[in-house]
């Protein structure tokens, strides 16, 4: 599972990186919110844990915009922030949970595997001699590993979960987008055509006038 980590006490932050990483998380640090924030945009985590005080853009900030943005990603405040306004602030922003500094790494792990289990972060789904971990938006293949962003995850996960039925592009936008910036039937297309692209058999049959059909039954 791939975390961000935001965090802009050195010493903490490798404090946490290196247990994370003994207990066989895939860690990825940052001092600043801006950076943090623009990683977010590009590359895909199953969790982040955010300080709040932190330069440029503070934590609250950072969930705010992705919560609006229709971003769910789990998140977790690790921040020296205690009080009450505060803790009440970060859980109305969409936070997952709230630890309050100094914390026992221990806990951390604890809170982590709440969440994991509670919105089944490692849930697989198997097909073919392919893994698709919806969450982590990967799909595993024999030799590699493909990873995909939030919404491609979310299109497929859609698909394969109704397999054999055909699917129109006002079902998807319907089913997958929950937030005001409704797509495109043309960006629904440009979804399906990159999903297309990361398997090597054809698993989309293209129904004119109607929509697609995800097959991975084939003779």
């Amino acid at each position: 599972m791939k975390i961000l980590l935001l965090e802009d006490d050195v010493i903490l932050q490798e404090i946490i990186e290196e247990y994370l990483l003994e207990i066989g998380y895939e860690v990825e640090c940052f001092f600043d919110g801006e950076k943090a924030l623009d990683a977010i945009g590009s590359n895909s985590y199953d969790m982040l844990l955010l300080d709040v005080n932190v330069p440029n853009i503070d934590g609250f900030e950072i969930l705010s915009y992705l919560r609006d943005i229709g971003n769910t990603t789990a998140a977790i405040y690790i921040t020296s922030l205690s009080g009450i306004d505060d803790l009440k602030k970060g859980f109305d922003l969409g936070a997952d949970d709230y630890l309050k500094k100094p914390f026992d790494l221990e806990e951390l792990q604890v809170r982590i595997e709440r969440i994991v289990k509670v919105y089944c972060l490692q849930e697989e789904i198997a097909f073919d001699d392919i893994t698709f971990i919806p969450k982590a938006h990967q799909i595993i293949f024999e030799d590699h590993i493909v990873d995909m962003r939030q919404k491609e995850a979310q299109v497929l996960e859609y698909f394969v979960r109704n397999s054999g039925k055909i699917i129109s592009c006002d079902e998807i936008i319907e089913n997958v987008w929950d937030d005001d910036s409704v797509p495109t039937h043309a960006t629904i297309r440009t979804y399906i055509k990159n999903l297309r692209k990361m398997f090597e058999k054809e698993y989309f049959d293209n129904i004119k006038g109607e929509g697609y059909r995800f097959n991975y039954l084939r003779a």
